[in-house]
C-alpha cells in the first residue's frame, strides 16, 4: 500500500455531479479516485480539488488540476486525458507545469506575485493576516506595485522602509522590511528571481532590539486611567485598555475574545487554544470590577459575537493595530509605555505584594521552563481567582472611573 493510502482515507467511486454534491468534509482529508489516474481530493474545510497520479519513466507523480466546481467533472476529465497523453509522449506533466509558473512568475509584477505569496503562504501560515494585508495594500503595492518583480532594487525597498522608520514607526518599519524579504524569498524557491533585494538592508539599521523594562508605578496607574477615561477614543477601548490591566491577558486575546467564551455568572473567560500564545486553553478569573467591565461591553456589542466587534461591521473584530492608534491618540502625561507594559506592571506589582511566581506566572499564561514547568502541572485555579480579585481592587482603589469623574467634577466646579 502507498503513502497516500496510508495517510488517507480513499474511495474508489465512478463520480458524477450528483455524487460530487453529496460529498461531506471530515476531519481528515480524503479522497475518492474517478479512474484512470484522477482523484478528487475533499479537505476538512470543504474544499474539493482535483489532481492526477500518474507514473512518469516508472516513479510516481502527481499533478493539481484545479478546484471543483471552478473546474466541473467533464473539464477534469479532459484535463485528465491531455495530461496522460503528455506523459505518454515522454513530458513529465508535473515538471512542465512548474516550468510554466515559474515562467509566469518571472513576468509577475509585484502586485501580481505578491497575490500569490499571500494566498499560498501567508493565509496558511498565520491565524491572522491582516496585518501583513495591511502593509501590502497601503504601504507596498502603492509604493511598487507594478513594477516587474525582478526589477525591484534594495534602494527600493529602503526608501519604502526607512521613510516610515523617520516618521518615528521603527517597529512597524521592520515588519514590514520582514515582510517583503519573506515575499522574496518565496519569489527566489519559484524561480520569479535571483537575488532578495531586501538582504541589503539588515534589520539593525532600521531598529535596535530592547528588552522592555518598562512598569508603571502605582501612580503611573492613576495617570493613566485618569487620562484614558477623559480621552476622545472610543469606548468601547477605554474599556478594553482597562481590562487588559484588570485580567493581565495579552491584546490579542482581548481583541480575539468572542461572547461563548465568556462566562460572566462563573466569573471565568477562556481563552481558547487557536487564540493563546502557548498552544494551551487557559482560564481567565474574573474579578468584580474586570466583571463589570465586560457587562458594558456587551451592551456596546449588541449582537456580535465578539466582544470588541470592528467600525465597520459586527461580524468582524477589530484589527489587532486598532487599540495600538487609540493609545497612540492618547497624550500620557508619563513616560512612554506600551500596552503589553500593562502586563509586566501587574506581574511586577503582584510579585511585590507577596503572591507565588508560580501563581502569578500561570495567571499571565506563561510557559513555566526548566525542571519545573515539566513536573508542576498545578493551575492554581483557587489562588489564581483570589489574587485577581485582590488585584482588582488594588486597581480600584488607586482610580476607578468613578473616582476619576468625581475628581473631574470637583475640578470643574472649582
Amino acid at each position: 500500500m502507498d503513502k497516500l493510502r496510508s495517510t488517507h482515507e480513499r474511495f474508489n467511486v465512478s463520480l458524477t455531479d450528483t455524487t460530487i454534491r453529496t460529498l461531506k468534509p471530515k476531519q481528515t482529508r480524503y479522497r475518492v479516485t474517478d479512474g484512470r489516474g484522477l482523484i478528487l481530493e475533499v479537505l476538512p474545510s470543504g474544499r474539493l480539488s482535483w489532481m492526477f497520479r500518474y507514473r512518469f519513466q516508472g516513479r510516481p507523480e502527481k499533478v493539481t488540476i484545479g478546484r471543483y466546481p471552478e473546474f466541473g467533472l467533464k473539464a477534469a476529465r479532459s484535463e485528465r486525458d491531455r495530461l496522460a497523453s503528455m506523459a505518454a509522449h515522454g513530458k513529465s506533466p508535473a515538471r512542465e507545469k512548474q516550468l510554466a509558473k515559474t515562467a509566469q512568475a518571472a513576468d509577475s509584477t509585484v502586485q501580481e506575485f505578491a497575490e500569490r505569496y499571500f494566498g499560498e503562504v501567508v493565509v496558511r501560515d498565520r491565524k491572522d493576516p491582516r496585518n501583513q494585508r495591511r502593509y501590502l495594500d497601503n504601504e507596498i503595492l502603492p509604493a511598487f506595485g507594478k513594477k516587474i518583480l525582478r526589477d525591484v532594487t534594495a534602494a527600493d525597498v529602503q526608501a519604502l522602509v526607512f521613510r516610515k522608520r523617520d516618521n518615528g514607526k521603527e517597529s512597524a518599519a521592520a515588519d514590514m522590511r520582514n515582510l517583503i524579504k519573506r515575499m522574496f524569498d518565496y519569489a527566489v524557491v519559484c524561480g520569479a528571481v535571483q537575488m532578495n533585494p531586501a538582504l541589503a538592508l539588515p534589520v539593525r539599521f532600521i531598529t535596535k532590539a530592547r528588552a522592555r523594562t518598562r512598569t508603571l508605578s502605582p501612580g503611573e496607574i492613576r495617570v493613566y486611567l485618569h487620562t484614558l477615561y477623559q480621552s476622545n477614543i472610543r469606548r468601547q477601548f477605554k474599556l478594553a485598555l482597562h481590562l487588559i490591566l484588570l485580567t493581565l491577558v495579552r491584546k490579542s486575546e482581548m481583541v480575539l475574545a468572542k461572547w461563548k467564551d465568556v462566562d460572566m455568572e462563573a466569573g471565568e473567560w477562556q481563552i481558547p487554544v487557536e487564540n493563546s500564545k502557548t498552544g494551551q486553553p487557559h482560564i481567565v478569573y474574573l474579578s468584580k470590577q474586570a466583571s463589570d467591565l465586560f457587562v458594558e461591553l456587551k451592551s456596546l456589542a449588541g449582537e456580535s459575537l465578539w466582544v470588541m466587534p470592528g467600525r465597520s461591521s459586527l461580524a468582524k473584530p477589530f484589527s489587532h493595530n486598532a487599540m495600538n492608534q487609540a493609545m497612540g491618540s492618547i497624550t500620557f502625561k508619563i513616560a512612554p509605555f506600551t500596552i503589553h507594559d500593562l502586563r509586566r506592571t501587574g506581574s511586577t506589582l503582584l510579585h511585590e505584594k507577596g503572591f507565588s511566581s508560580d501563581v502569578v506566572e500561570k495567571a499571565l499564561n506563561h510557559t513555566i521552563g526548566g525542571v519545573r514547568g515539566v513536573y508542576n502541572r498545578a493551575e492554581y485555579a483557587e489562588q489564581r481567582r483570589k489574587m485577581l480579585q485582590f488585584w482588582g481592587d488594588y486597581v480600584e482603589g488607586l482610580a476607578s472611573e468613578q473616582k476619576i469623574l468625581e475628581e473631574s467634577f470637583k475640578h470643574g466646579a472649582a
